[in-house]
C-alpha cells in the first residue's frame, strides 16, 4: 500500500489567557482550522492536534504525533505561548519543525483598536494579533535543544509569497516521504573504471531511506521467455502511438525491443520497484545480452511513468532522477559533454533511455548500429528536453563520506543538436557557459546529472534542509 504523506499542525497558546480575554481562544482554534485547510491537499492526510496550551497537553501531543507516524510538523503560532508549551511536543515526535509566524492580518487597524476603549478588551485583541511575539523565544530554546527548525514569516491571508513557500516545503516533504518508501533496483554491475559513479549503497539508504533490491539480468532474460507473440504486437502498437519510430527501423528490432518492455514490466511489478540503476554486458551469453542491448525502449516509458531508470549503473543519478520525478518535473538522464562558445551554451545528453514526458515534441526512435562503448546494437531514442526553464541536479559523494545535493537552473533552448540517436539538449545559464562549468566542476560531481523542468532550486533547498544534507547552487 502506498502510504500518504501525514503532515502534523498544532497552534499554541497560554491557557491562563482563556478566562481573562473572552472570544480570544475561538479566534485563535479559528487561525489553526484555516491552516489546516490551506495545507490540506490530495495525498496529504494533515493531523490537527489543534490549540495547545500547556505543558501536560505539549507532552501529550507529542506522544500523538508520535503515534500517528506524521512526517513533518507545522506549528502554528498564533499568539504569545510559553516555550515549555512547544518544546515537549517536537522533542517527542522526532520530526522536522517548521514555525509558520503568521499575522492575521497586514496590520492592526490602530484606529479602531484604539477606539475598543475597554483596555482588556483591546489587550485580547492585541493578543490575537500577537504571533511574532513567542518565535525568538521558541528558536532560541530551539537552537539550544539541537532541534533543527524552519520558518515562515508572513500573514494567514491573502499572503501568496507565503502559502508558496509553505507548498514548497510540502512538496520537499512529499518527496523526502516518497525517497524514504522507494524500492531501488539494481541490475548488473558498475561499467567498469567510471571511478566517478561509484558509490557507498548503504549511505544512500542512510541519506534517503529507502530499499535496495539487488536484481539479476538472467532473471530479465528468463522473464523475456514467457512474452507472448500478443504482449509483442501490443507492445510494437505502444511504441508506434508514443514514439516517432523512424523508417529505417527494423521490425524485428521493434519486436525485440517490445519483448523486452514487457518483460521489464513484469520486473519492476514483481520486485515493486520505483526506480532502476543498470548496467550489463552479457559477453559470452548470447540471451543476456540479447537482452540488454533492447532495452532502451522500455526503460524509457518506465521513465516516463515515474519509474526513472539511469544506465551505466549510476545510483547516485538514479536518486537525482527519482527526486525530480517526484518533484513533477521529469528527471532525465544527462551530461554535458561540449560547449558551444558562439551561442554561449552547453551541450548536454546521453545515450540510454529518456524522459520522454519532457521531451520537445515527439520522442524519435533510431537503430544505431553499435552502441558506442558498450556491447551490441539496436533501437535508441533521440529527444531534446523542452524549451523553457531547467534544474539541474546531481547527488554528490563527498570526500568526507557525506551525500549533498549540487543544483542549477538553466534554460533549455533551440537551436541545431547532433542527430546521432541519444538525448541532445543546448542549455544556457544566467552565468555563461564557461563559468557554469567551471563552477559545476568545482563541487567535484559524477559526470552525470538529472535534467527536469522548470525552475525548482528553492523546493531541493528545502527538500536538503528536511534530509540534513548540503544542498550547493552554482546559479
Amino acid at each position: 500500500m502506498k502510504r500518504k504523506l501525514r503532515v502534523g499542525l498544532f497552534g499554541i497558546g497560554l491557557d491562563t489567557y482563556w478566562p481573562q480575554f473572552k472570544g480570544l481562544k475561538p479566534r485563535l482554534e479559528g487561525y489553526v482550522r484555516a491552516v489546516e485547510k490551506k495545507l490540506s491537499r490530495p495525498g496529504v492526510e494533515v493531523v490537527n492536534l489543534g490549540l495547545i496550551d500547556n505543558p501536560k497537553n505539549a507532552l501529550e501531543a507529542g506522544h500523538q504525533f508520535r503515534a500517528a507516524d506524521v512526517d513533518v510538523i507545522f506549528l502554528h503560532v498564533t499568539t504569545y505561548a510559553l516555550s515549555s508549551t512547544v518544546l515537549p511536543v517536537v522533542q517527542r515526535a522526532k520530526v522536522p519543525v517548521i514555525i509558520l509566524n503568521l499575522q492575521p492580518a497586514a496590520a492592526i487597524d490602530y484606529k479602531n483598536f484604539n477606539s475598543l476603549g475597554d483596555r482588556t478588551a483591546m489587550t485580547g485583541d492585541w493578543l490575537a494579533h500577537c504571533a511574532a511575539c513567542p518565535v525568538p523565544e521558541i528558536a532560541n530554546v530551539f537552537s539550544r535543544a539541537g532541534i533543527d527548525f524552519h520558518q515562515v514569516t508572513g500573514m494567514l491571508h491573502d499572503d501568496p509569497i507565503c502559502w508558496n513557500e509553505v507548498d514548497a516545503w510540502i512538496e520537499a516533504a512529499r518527496v523526502s516521504h516518497t525517497m524514504f518508501h522507494n524500492r531501488l533496483g539494481l541490475m548488473g554491475h558498475y561499467y567498469g573504471g567510471m571511478l566517478d559513479i561509484y558509490t557507498d549503497t548503504t549511505l544512500q539508504c542512510a541519506t534517503f531511506g529507502g530499499h535496495l533490491e539487488i536484481l539479476e539480468v538472467d532473471e530479465l532474460a528468463a522473464l523475456r521467455r514467457d512474452v507472448s507473440a500478443k504482449q509483442i504486437r501490443e507492445r510494437v502498437a505502444k511504441f508506434q502511438n508514443v514514439f516517432a519510430v523512424q523508417a529505417d527501423c527494423a521490425q524485428t528490432e521493434l519486436e525485440r525491443a517490445a519483448k523486452t518492455s514487457v518483460a521489464l514490466d513484469r520486473l519492476v511489478k514483481d520486485h515493486d520497484l520505483g526506480s532502476l540503476a543498470y548496467f550489463y554486458s552479457g559477453t559470452g551469453n548470447a540471451e543476456n545480452e540479447d537482452t540488454i542491448s533492447s532495452i532502451i525502449l522500455g526503460n524509457s516509458l518506465l521513465t516516463a511513468r515515474g519509474i526513472p531508470v539511469a544506465g551505466e549503473y549510476e545510483v547516485k543519478n538514479a536518486q537525482a532522477m527519482k527526486i525530480m520525478d517526484t518533484f513533477g518535473v521529469g528527471g532525465s538522464f544527462t551530461e554535458y559533454y561540449a560547449m558551444d562558445f558562439a551561442d554561449d551554451v552547453v551541450l548536454m545528453g546521453h545515450d540510454g533511455p529518456g524522459h520522454i514526458k519532457i521531451a520537445e515534441g515527439k520522442t524519435k526512435v533510431r537503430p544505431l548500429k553499435v552502441y558506442h562503448g558498450k556491447v551490441g546494437r539496436g533501437l535508441s531514442v533521440e529527444m531534446s528536453v523542452k524549451h523553457g526553464p531547467v534544474t539541474l541536479l546531481s547527488v554528490v559523494e563527498t570526500a568526507d563520506g557525506k551525500l549533498k545535493l549540487l543544483v542549477a537552473e538553466g534554460e533549455s533552448v533551440p537551436g541545431p543538436i547532433l542527430e546521432i540517436g541519444n538525448t541532445n539538449s543546448r542549455y544556457r545559464f544566467s552565468i555563461g557557459a564557461r563559468k557554469f562549468v567551471t563552477d559545476w566542476n568545482a563541487h567535484g560531481p559524477a559526470h552525470h546529472c538529472a535534467v527536469g523542468v522548470g525552475r525548482i532550486a528553492e523546493k531541493i533547498d528545502k527538500l536538503g534542509k528536511l534530509l540534513g544534507v548540503e544542498v550547493a547552487r552554482v546559479c
